[in-house]
């Protein structure tokens, strides 16, 4: 390398440092490439972080909510099964943590009250679809088929009657359930809370309802 040849690039070195807006075509111009005009105007960090933001931020889709299976009625039996196993703590309290938020479904819960209704209230809110004429949620039994029958849901047991997964299943005043499938045989499968102190599944006889309540 000649002389002139090493102190041209010293110089270009020089200029590039007193001048970064040049820092890009000067470097190439070292390396003896070719690169494309720099901007007269630079582009700052704080420029760059806001374009790539808006960019960022111009193509973001929100995720799609995913669905429980089979409409409304799935939806509703997808809530029950998430909660199989919770049980009172102690038995016999109707307490626990569990049982404490399927009263916040129901206005006016009682603490320590039999909770089978919280819990069916607690399941149809999950689904969006509260029970209650002002989506309120109901504590008891009798409530629940009071208002099946004021709002049309209200379907009495009998010959012929087969209810559909995510329907509750009332017994007398005494209890309610969510109505999980149906088997072949007619029998019915459910998901009940406050059955032998815990969330339970079960199997029960298509004559043990006295009815069922339409969710769907």
């Amino acid at each position: 390398m000649s002389v002139e040849s090493a102190l041209a690039r010293v110089s270009t070195i020089n200029h590039a440092l007193t001048n970064p807006a040049a820092m890009i075509g000067s470097t190439a111009a070292v390396a003896g490439g070719t690169a494309a005009p720099a901007s007269a105007t630079p582009v700052t960090g704080e420029t760059s972080f806001a374009s790539a933001l808006q960019s960022a931020s111009a193509s973001y889709v929100p995720p799609a909510s995913v669905p429980g299976t089979g409409g409304l009625g799935g939806q509703i039996v997808a809530a029950a099964e998430s909660q199989l196993g919770q049980a009172e703590q102690p038995p016999g309290s109707n307490e626990s943590p569990a049982i404490a938020q399927y009263r916040t479904a129901t206005a006016g819960a009682v603490p320590g009250a039999p909770w089978c209704a919280y819990f069916a209230s607690w399941a149809a809110r999950q689904a969006g679809e509260p029970i209650g004429a002002q989506g309120e949620g109901l504590g008891s039994v009798s409530e629940i088929w009071s208002w099946a029958q004021s709002s049309g849901r209200a379907i009495a047991n009998g010959p012929g009657v087969t209810p559909k997964p995510g329907d509750l299943i009332v017994f007398g005043g005494e209890h309610v359930g969510i109505v999980r499938d149906v088997l072949p045989d007619g029998s019915i499968q459910t998901i009940e809370g406050n059955y032998e102190n815990k969330v339970a599944a079960n199997v029960r006889s298509p004559t043990e309802a006295t009815g069922y309540v339409s969710m769907s």
